[in-house]
């Protein structure tokens, strides 16, 4: 009898081998796919709470702060004391952060170049599709694509 594989191994690999070559692609510019998705989301979602960025991503807000710090660091990002709260700091894109999204966007357009040629456009589609499916099933969604809780909650 053939031993069947796990579904969990390819799709690990294969999202591995993708984000290694996005790695790659944003080298150049000094920038990590994940600091990337943050810059992509500060521009959505504008000024935000450090506090609620770490959670839009489901990290921990040491996590956020260390990336945060880096981002800044970097100028792509500002951080200032949140004038509701003084618990929390307010993180920003800059302008020279507005500047690297458009090439964060040509390195994605590279990506999905690369799942379209690999897969045709109809099955790509539906990947992606099944992709959305799976991360919002699993509890995920878009950093910032929910509303965004207030400082308090």
């Amino acid at each position: 009898m053939k031993k069947q594989g796990f579904l969990l191994h390819p799709l690990l690999h294969s999202g591995n081998l993708v984000e290694d070559r996005l790695r790659v692609r944003l080298a150049p510019y000094g920038i990590q796919p994940r600091q990337a998705r943050v810059l992509e989301a500060l521009s959505r979602i504008g000024p935000v709470s450090q506090v609620k960025l770490a959670r839009e991503f489901h990290i921990s807000a040491a996590s956020m702060s260390t990336m945060s710090s880096r981002l800044i660091a970097a100028k792509l990002i500002s951080r200032k004391p949140n004038s509701k709260t003084a618990r929390s700091n307010v993180l920003s894109l800059t302008d020279e952060g507005q500047k690297m999204l458009m090439e964060i966007h040509k390195a994605w357009h590279d990506m999905d170049q690369i799942i379209l040629d690999a897969l045709g456009a109809e099955r790509a589609q539906t990947f992606g599709d099944m992709a959305r499916e799976l991360r919002n099933s699993l509890g995920g969604h878009r950093p910032g694509g929910k509303q965004l809780k207030t400082e308090d909650e």
